[in-house]
């Protein structure tokens, strides 16, 4: 090997160290609800169908533009006559092939069709923004999975430092209590509820740590993320911020959401598109009228008799009574090559237009039905945004009330965990003090331990509940 080649191998290998190691702090770069949002919202595959299904209306609606536009088409063709054939030079009939070439332009342009092409264009592009609004509908519902999502880890992640802290508080309090058995200040039984207090800690943190791993790597997952190791979210406390969403009423929230949400443009939209597609099955009863217009030439590639200026004197016949020969004058010819093509074309082309009207009397009934299909469809599609407009009024009551319930109980579990804190305070310098049993003392640890959880569940859950109504009344999503 080379001194050069030994350098550009070197090289080579520095450069894969560097990129691996690049790639690797990207990948450990914990992850904020914007980027995860963001990267939910450019990676899921049920939104790039629905851009492909964008595209598709997009391409739908070029087609009713074209439909306007006039007809246009060139055909030509090319014929050998192969066999039997008249020899022009010799005016015999002869094995020959002669050859032959035709062209024309055809163009037709549609003049009244019953507004077809109009109601068509419109259909087109309110398909458009059907699957627009669609678009927009399927990823305000992953931004709000990724919410739900991001929230979950939020609150296994505190729940476990949580746990891990309460379980070094457990063994602090045991290695205290053991180093005063050991003393002979305590009896040894006080250690036994310490020791049944540290392993239901250790079984408390050791399901708080299952819980957060499930939530990331379904988080991750969510994500379409491959590397669920290395992933993880940003560091940062979240409390609750005063909001003013809950001093709307359930109605203001409504009329908002229904003037904003997506999917209720979406199934507008439907019913707009179902008229439209009635008006163009209506149409069909409408006469049509439509223009044509044809060029058309040909050539040939035989050879041709042309005059040479001499006359001569051809025997005709006699006559009866004299027996004398009758001539008549004839022009001589000579065989000549085929006409130029641009001669040709000029010489045998031709023309050919007009108008076609055509008047719909009886089609075995399928204008008719197509009409009362168009008509069903626009009653579905009513119906659908009736029962759409229902369902997001159900819910904004619901999650108005879910949200001023769990705030409420958010309110509570404050009060009830420094309740709690204030009695496992009170309970510990008992305890330290010698007037309290070590059951006392657990009892009172395991009460402020559950108070603890049930806040952060409560705070997580309420977090959650506001932000839907803030999400409906048109509020990004943010923490």
């Amino acid at each position: 090997m080379t001194k050069t080649m030994r350098r550009m191998l070197l090289l080579f290998v520095t450069i894969q160290l560097l990129f691996g190691y690049s790639q690797q702090s990207q990948q450990s770069v914990p992850w904020t609800l914007e980027a995860a949002v963001e990267h939910a919202v450019k990676n899921n595959l049920q939104i790039r169908q629905a851009y492909l299904d964008v595209m598709d209306a997009e391409t739908y609606k070029s087609q009713a533009i074209g439909n306007f536009l006039p007809s246009l088409n060139l055909s030509a063709g090319h014929s050998w006559n192969v066999g039997l054939n008249r020899n022009l030079t010799t005016n015999t009939l002869e094995d020959m092939t002669n050859q032959f070439s035709n062209g024309s332009l055809d163009m037709g342009v549609n003049i009244y069709n019953g507004k077809r092409n109009v109601y068509q264009l419109l259909s087109a592009n309110l398909g458009v923004l059907a699957r627009q609004y669609q678009l927009e509908d399927m990823k305000e519902d992953v931004m709000l999975l990724v919410v739900n999502g991001y929230l979950q880890v939020l609150f296994s992640k505190e729940n476990l430092a949580v746990q891990n802290n309460q379980l070094l508080v457990a063994k602090s309090e045991l290695e205290q209590t053991q180093a005063l058995v050991n003393a002979g200040v305590l009896p040894q039984g006080e250690l036994y509820e310490l020791q049944a207090t540290l392993a239901t800690q250790e079984q408390q943190a050791v399901t708080a740590n299952n819980e957060y791993e499930m939530a990331r790597i379904s988080l991750a997952q969510l994500l379409l993320l491959k590397d669920f190791e290395n992933f993880s979210i940003a560091d940062f406390d979240y409390d609750m911020v005063a909001t003013m969403i809950l001093d709307k009423s359930p109605q203001e929230l409504f009329d908002k959401a229904v003037s904003s949400r997506n999917d209720i443009r979406f199934a507008e939209t439907n019913v707009d598109i179902a008229e439209t597609n009635l008006k163009i099955a209506k149409a069909a009863y409408q006469p049509s009228l439509s223009g044509y217009y044809s060029y058309s030439s040909r050539l040939s590639y035989a050879d041709r008799l042309v005059p040479t200026g001499a006359v001569s004197l051809v025997e005709f016949g006699t006559v009866a009574e004299t027996g004398q020969a009758v001539v008549i004058p004839q022009a001589q010819t000579e065989s000549a090559s085929h006409l130029p093509i641009g001669d040709q074309l000029r010489q045998n082309d031709g023309h050919n237009f007009g108008v076609s009207l055509r008047i719909p009397i009886l089609n075995g009934l399928t204008v008719k039905n197509n009409v009362r299909r168009n008509k069903v469809n626009v009653d579905r599609s009513s119906t659908a945004l009736t029962q759409q407009k229902q369902d997001l009024e159900r819910t904004i009551y619901q999650s108005y009330n879910d949200a001023k319930g769990v705030l409420k109980a958010y309110e509570a579990a404050q009060k009830t965990t420094q309740a709690r804190k204030e009695a496992y305070q009170y309970a510990l310098n008992r305890f330290n003090a010698g007037a309290a049993t070590s059951l006392q003392f657990s009892q009172a640890k395991q009460r402020y331990d559950s108070a603890v959880s049930a806040e952060l569940r409560a705070k997580f859950d309420a977090i959650f509940r506001i932000k839907i109504l803030e999400f409906y009344f048109g509020i990004p999503l943010t923490l």
